[in-house]
């Protein structure tokens, strides 16, 4: 190994953090990039100066982050690699963050018009036949007479993050999986509180239908506005609290 490229010693207290201030700094100047294997634990903590339960926990930390894949055993294929695809960490974050009550129900609302707007309005513009045909099967599926409430918000959720996915934004539809993933047991709650949901759910796909045909008539502001609509329909109408601010 280089001596420009040595690992530091640590030498301070809450040494776990420290280690991953090192592989931080690694990924960011592109030392360590996405598919890239760390050294073995027993050489890393050696060059970390660390014993080797120091250098698990802060592996187990970035692991929860989602960007260390941990594989058990040895060999080529074990030990820690960075990922290359975005792990679950922005999900479990913000759904333990939405739990605790950090974010209102207005945050939400308001951050799904602002991400569900822009991605329909590109969606216009940026999605081909293909996604046109995957979002139309899946409104199909959602008009399955004998579908559940839970079924149904599953694929309302598809619906929405289809069309993120369509715009080719890897960093919107990750957010927007995050957000949905985020608020699914909210959803399934305000759907089993409603007298008649599949009256609710005639309506969500007559909707949906309109934001798919603006989408393929590449009517951008049109899609926008209809999904800005949906959304502040439904939470309006009191089937989840915490309607929009007033403008």
């Amino acid at each position: 190994m280089a001596t420009s490229d040595a690992w530091e010693p640590v030498q301070r207290m809450r040494t776990y953090e420290q280690v991953m201030a090192q592989i931080e700094e690694r990924i960011l100047d592109g030392r360590l990039k996405p598919g890239d294997h760390l050294p073995s634990e027993r050489e890393l903590a050696v060059a970390l100066g660390v014993s080797r339960p120091s250098l698990r926990e802060s592996l187990r930390v970035l692991e929860a982050l989602g960007v260390v894949d941990v594989r058990r055993g040895g060999g080529a294929d074990g030990g820690a690699v960075l990922l290359s695809t975005p792990g679950e960490g922005l999900v479990n974050l913000l759904k333990l963050q939405f739990a605790l009550g950090h974010f209102t129900a207005t945050d939400v609302v308001e951050t799904r018009v602002a991400l569900e707007t822009w991605s329909c309005t590109e969606a216009a513009y940026r999605s081909t036949d293909a996604d046109h045909r995957e979002l139309a099967a899946i409104l199909d599926r959602m008009d399955d007479p004998q579908i559940t409430t839970a079924e149904f918000n599953q694929l309302d959720a598809a619906f929405h993050q289809r069309i993120a996915d369509s715009t080719g934004n890897a960093l919107t539809a990750q957010v927007m999986g995050s957000l949905r993933t985020t608020i699914h047991r909210q959803m399934i709650e305000a759907y089993a509180r409603l007298a008649d949901w599949k009256t609710t759910a005639t309506t969500v796909r007559a909707e949906h239908r309109e934001i798919l045909a603006a989408i393929v008539a590449q009517d951008g502001a049109g899609a926008g506005r209809l999904v800005q609509d949906h959304i502040n329909s439904f939470y309006t109408n009191g089937q989840i609290g915490g309607a929009p601010r007033p403008e």
